[in-house]
């Protein structure tokens, strides 16, 4: 008997030391959580900003593609917002990589078409077949020189890591480029 109450004792006495530990864990865990947060909202703040709540996106792309029918290119349109840090990282990606920007300024009128809570887009959203829906963001749409919709992709397939693949993105802008 006396020995039971030791071990119940003893027990009692460690109960408070293994919560204290398994709160630690938890604590640990949801720091490192708001650690990689506040990282992803650092690196969302150093990025531009391409995306323009405010444009009347369906005016914008109809002046894009009569320019693109002038300069013999397709138009690019990366569907996103402000808010999205795979749209910010990508369109860093392609502005900071001189063979990416020699490919797209040679072969496309690049637009960046906003969809965000302020403002949706919903019906070019819908003329394109609501892509965003599919394949969330960024989602690109290919137009040829006359605005026919030729390609829809999803981005993911593009990423590498935390970014993404050169070889995959080059890829993808040497696909779609117009005939010339």
């Amino acid at each position: 008997m006396k020995s039971l109450i030791l071990k119940i004792s003893f027990a009692v006495m460690l109960l408070p030391v293994v919560l204290s530990a398994q709160d630690t864990k938890v604590s640990a865990e949801d720091a490192a959580k708001i650690e990689a947060k506040k990282k992803q909202e650092a690196e969302k703040a150093s990025l531009p900003k391409p995306y323009n709540e405010a444009e009347n996106a369906e005016a914008k792309i109809k002046e894009l593609v009569k320019k693109a029918k002038k300069e013999n290119k397709n138009v690019m349109i990366q569907a996103g917002g402000n808010w999205c840090i795979w749209c910010l990282r990508f369109n860093n990606f392609v502005q900071t990589t001189p063979e990416l920007k020699k490919l797209v300024d040679d072969n496309y009128i690049y637009y960046h078409l906003n969809y965000s809570p302020k403002n949706k887009n919903e019906k070019i959203f819908a003329q394109y077949g609501n892509p965003g829906e599919k394949y969330g963001y960024p989602v690109f749409i290919v137009l040829d020189k006359t605005g026919k919709q030729i390609h829809t992709q999803d981005s993911a397939v593009l990423e590498e890591g935390k970014g993404y693949s050169l070889d995959k993105v080059k890829a993808f802008f040497a696909e779609w480029k117009p005939n010339k």
